[in-house]
């Protein structure tokens, strides 16, 4: 007896009739193939509602699908502008950063003007200004309390001469140089200035205390008039200094005056103007034979 591999379909009836079936439906199928490609080639339209039938049925498919495209690509234009934005919001800030550095380059210039403006101005007032010169330097860690001057003989400075800002007095000249010049700051432990309250004939003396602020020490004592926030200005008494520029103002009450603020900080002071003695004629007269010898 032949083995099973080796027999032939035809010895069993069922085999014979699935073949049989088998070709059948492929005849079937290919005739059908063969006919509807004769009728879309002989009528296209004809299966316009089957083609419009199969796309609704896969068009939620394809909405899907391109929502799910449509979404990916904005996430990823999403972190494309982010990283775009992150570098433009730095070269803005950047931008910023420079353009306030100028804005405050150009408010310092406009401050500069308005002080030289303001010692230009001094040359319209009865007392002509010696020179002009930029404050170069002060002390400011001592009792003594100096300032230097970028101008000195050459530029007709002489010794005693009151230097101002336009807010009021900075001190008087205490040496001279060829082109420099020292000034003795009116917070100096050694400076006394005679002062009066500007709006009446109340005298005293202000003294450096060499700390930035000056004693007002009254010359009349007896019941003290004197009150927060009083200005005092030159007398002009001594002969150095013309009356009427702003000197200090009050900020403590004590029993013989008061301590006052300098109107005029030399920390705050870019330039400054070198006025001639207000009186010289009484200042030598009142000067020793010795202090006349120093002088010249």
């Amino acid at each position: 007896m032949a083995p099973t591999s080796a027999r032939r379909s035809g010895h069993s009836r069922r085999a014979q009739y699935g073949l049989f079936t088998g070709y059948v439906l492929a005849a079937i199928g290919a005739a059908v193939g063969a006919i509807l490609l004769g009728v879309s080639l002989w009528r296209p339209s004809s299966f316009n509602g089957l083609r419009g039938a199969a796309a609704d049925t896969v068009a939620p498919v394809g909405e899907a699908s391109a929502a799910g495209r449509a979404g990916g690509q904005g996430l990823f234009d999403s972190i494309a502008g982010y990283l775009a934005a992150g570098s433009q919001n730095a070269k803005l800030k950047q931008e910023v950063e420079l353009a306030r550095i100028r804005l405050k380059e150009a408010e310092a210039v406009k401050t500069e003007n308005a002080r030289l403006k303001a010692l230009l101005g001094f040359s319209e007032s009865e007392t002509k200004p010696v020179t002009v010169a930029r404050l170069i330097g002060s002390s400011a860690a001592s009792t003594r309390r100096f300032a230097y001057l970028s101008a000195g003989k050459n530029q007709g400075v002489g010794i005693g001469m009151p230097v101002r800002s336009p807010r009021g007095i900075v001190g008087r000249v205490l040496e001279v140089g060829a082109n420099s010049s020292r000034v003795l700051l009116l917070a100096d432990s050694e400076s006394v200035i005679p002062v009066r309250r500007s709006k009446d004939e109340v005298v005293a003396f202000a003294e450096g205390r060499g700390d930035g602020r000056l004693r007002i020490r009254l010359i009349n004592l007896g019941i003290n008039p004197l009150k927060k926030g009083d200005v005092f200005v030159t007398s002009g008494a001594g002969g150095y200094y013309h009356p009427g520029i702003a000197v200090g103002i009050l900020q403590e009450v004590t029993g013989d005056g008061g301590i006052a603020a300098v109107i005029s900080d030399p920390a705050a002071t870019d330039y400054v103007a070198v006025e001639p003695i207000w009186q010289p004629e009484a200042i030598k007269a009142a000067q020793t034979p010795v202090e006349k010898a120093i002088e010249e």
